[in-house]
């Protein structure tokens, strides 16, 4: 497929990821809304900051950070797009080169657009969740990636059975051999090697998907991003009036130490992110408000 012809794909991506983001604001404002008892319920309903965002001078695309702090349900969430395009580094280079992208010496020149969220959560027992979907262009090659995890630091087991059925619906209403080899796939990515364990209690992760079929793949990616509402929302509608004490927050901080140094370590998209030039606040929003190490 040409440069060219190419293009409206990317509009239709890029127009999705905004649509995503809308509807996860406006959901989660809704939230924010109705909590009117029980802990935190006296404060103001939090409410999305939303900042534009720009890649280092010469380099081109930005997009939107959308922030709430110090709400009644979240304490800090981020849901951020972007849509972003230039020449790739060389570091960066050899590492598509790495994953198998022919021709990146020749034309460097790539384009990317796509939506990441991360929630940290007032109530201990409310888990905190990850998820993102993108589109990656060169002009050898395209992919789609993304996933949803979830991360609780007092796991109750019905709630990560509800996310992994929700996920595994999505999956299997495209491919039925994608939830296993995408549950699979996140069970390793978000392991910690350091610690020896998992971040949280998994969900699905995809990368490089790439099956020949653009709309299949686009139309699963929408389906991914389409299921995390409803694997998510009824979790924190479930758990957000459960009384905590504070031995509950202190394994609450220390799980958050947790998922900090994961982030900063190993995650791809926060090492893509500062290497292309984007935002660092962008890029770093998925760190939680408050941590600790014991």
């Amino acid at each position: 497929m040409t440069d060219t012809a190419f293009d409206t794909n990317k509009t239709r991506a890029a127009d999705w990821f905004r649509t995503l983001r809308d509807r996860i604001t406006t959901a989660f404002e809704a939230l924010e809304d109705s909590h009117t008892s029980g802990p935190l319920a006296s404060r103001p309903a939090g409410r999305f900051e939303v900042t534009p965002t720009q890649r280092d001078e010469g380099r081109g695309g930005g997009g939107l950070m959308s922030v709430m702090r110090g709400g009644r349900v979240f304490e800090k969430v981020g849901v951020n797009i972007s849509t972003v395009h230039g020449t790739l580094g060389a570091r960066a280079q050899q590492a598509m080169a790495a994953r198998g992208v022919p021709g990146m010496t020749e034309d460097p020149r790539f384009w990317a657009s796509g939506i990441s969220l991360v929630a940290h959560m007032q109530n201990p027992h409310c888990p905190a969740v990850h998820m993102n979907t993108r589109l990656f262009w060169t002009p050898q090659a395209w992919w789609f990636g993304g996933g949803a995890d979830l991360n609780p630091c007092i796991e109750y087991p019905p709630d990560t059975a509800h996310f992994h059925a929700t996920l595994q619906a999505a999956c299997d209403a495209h491919q039925p051999e994608y939830y296993p080899r995408f549950k699979a796939w996140a069970d390793e990515y978000f392991f910690i090697p350091h610690r020896g364990r998992a971040r949280g209690v998994g969900g699905i992760f995809f990368d490089d998907l790439n099956t020949g079929d653009w709309e299949a793949d686009f139309a699963f990616t929408r389906a991914v991003g389409e299921a995390f509402l409803p694997a998510f929302l009824p979790l924190t509608e479930r758990r957000r009036m459960t009384g905590w004490s504070e031995a509950d927050k202190d394994t609450q901080l220390v799980h958050r130490g947790l998922y900090a140094e994961y982030n900063l370590v190993y995650d791809r998209g926060t090492k893509f992110g500062l290497e292309t030039g984007h935002d660092a606040n962008a890029v770093l929003m998925s760190l939680p408000p408050l941590a600790k190490w014991v």
